[in-house]
Parts: C-alpha cells; structure tokens; sequence
C-alpha cells in the first residue's frame, strides 16, 4: 500500500509580485523564490510563434520582478538586473 501525499501549491502570477513582497510571515528567501518562480514561469510560457511584442511584455515584467528582488536582497537585485540585459 503506498500513501500519497498532496501538496497544497497555490499558483502566483505577475499580478501577485507586490502581494508576495508585503508577506510578512515568509522570510526573504521564500520571497524571493517565488518570485522567481514566477519569473520562470512567464518565459516558460513563451514559445517560438511569441510576437516581438509579448516577447518584449515578458523582459517588461521580468524587469519588474528584478526591482522587486532588489528592494528584498540588494546584491542578488543588482545581480539579476545586470545580467538581464
């Protein structure tokens, strides 16, 4: 007989960033994962046919979340925001 555990995953998305950033019972590091997650997410959902232009909406947001890092973790911020260009 096997158990089965399930794991309770609620999904976030771009709309949930400054949500995430204001949890005050997560620590900075589970912030920052999740933003992430979702940052993987979004180019995840890119495929070949994406128009230069949803391309475009992708770094936009990606950028965002960047920002959002920054105000949460300095250097990882700075990190990521210099090697996105």
């Amino acid at each position: 007989m096997y158990l089965r555990f399930k794991q309770l995953v609620m999904a976030y998305t771009i709309d949930d960033i400054e949500k995430i950033a204001a949890f005050k019972s997560w620590s900075t590091k589970k912030k920052i994962d999740t933003l992430l997650e979702i940052d993987a997410d979004l180019y995840c959902n890119l495929g070949m046919e994406s128009s230069k232009t949803e391309v475009e909406a992708v770094k936009v947001q990606s950028r965002k979340i960047y920002r959002l890092i920054k105000t949460l973790d300095e250097y990882s911020g700075k990190i990521l925001l210099r090697n996105e260009r």
